[in-house]
């Protein structure tokens, strides 16, 4: 896993995992508005690394070797932890963990374990694998299906084909049921007293099973509605938004109580 810092002069880590389907160049166009402020820290995931040929592995190996990195670095006391679908399951399953002290943390219409018999789990993560793999053999306009955005820029067509390309069919499938079924903790225990839950209005009744667990295991977690825009559509899309609601929850601006939707 290939670790990207910007803003090392800083002395603020905020972290931020991408989702899939994407790379970690997710971020370019919020990197230019954080790395002033922050110390920001963006990991290539395992499968969705452009400069190293691997596949995916898990939702927990890859949450360990993040952590395991933070401490070795002495970057264990994170501002902001943040991840968007995927990469909000990896940050659901490392404030679970409890190794880093995380002070803030935003998980983004993040993908939280299915609470259904294995058989069932195991068929959506199959018609979830078909889908992407459709895309991945001739659907160059996946990503807009993906992320339920407003109609996308040539660009951001060819974009998708290229992570398409890029991605092997091991990696799609261990996405899915990764994310899907990942192992927590019966009792979940974090010392992160500060968690945000981003909701798309137009995904309200999509995410209401990740949203149910995540009030279940993470209780004192604030929900925020996300306007006018598809799911995991800030940070690309609208990343002064992402930046606002970044620099909210660490206390940056005056508008972390008073900010109810972005």
């Amino acid at each position: 896993m290939t670790i990207h810092e910007f803003g090392q002069e800083n002395g603020k880590p905020v972290v931020l995992i991408h989702p899939s389907i994407v790379m970690w160049d997710y971020f370019e166009y919020v990197i230019p508005l954080m790395e002033n402020r922050f110390h920001l820290i963006i990991p290539a995931l395992p499968g969705y690394d452009p400069d190293v040929r691997d596949d995916f592995t898990s939702v927990e190996e890859i949450s360990s070797e993040l952590e395991k990195w933070l401490i070795g670095n002495g970057l264990n006391d994170v501002v902001c932890l943040y991840g968007c679908s995927m990469g909000g399951s990896i940050v659901t399953r490392m404030l679970a963990d409890n190794n880093v002290n995380i002070q803030n943390a935003i998980i983004d219409g993040g993908i939280t374990p299915y609470q259904l018999p294995w058989i069932v789990t195991r068929l959506i993560a199959i018609k979830d694998f078909l889908l992407i793999s459709a895309g991945k053999i001739g659907g160059a306009k996946l990503l807009e299906k993906a992320f339920s955005t407003d109609e996308l820029s040539d660009e951001d067509i060819q974009y998708a084909a290229k992570v398409l390309k890029m991605v092997s069919a091991r990696t799609i499938w261990r996405t899915f049921e990764s994310c899907n079924n990942y192992p927590m903790p019966a009792d979940i225990r974090t010392d992160c007293k500060n968690i945000e839950y981003w909701i798309e209005e137009k995904e309200v009744k999509e995410r209401r099973a990740d949203v149910d667990y995540i009030k279940k295991g993470f209780p004192h977690t604030t929900f925020r509605t996300i306007l006018g825009v598809g799911h995991g559509g800030l940070a690309p899309f609208n990343p002064e938004r992402f930046v606002q609601g970044i620099e909210s929850i660490c206390g940056v601006t005056d508008q972390q109580k008073e900010l109810k939707s972005l």
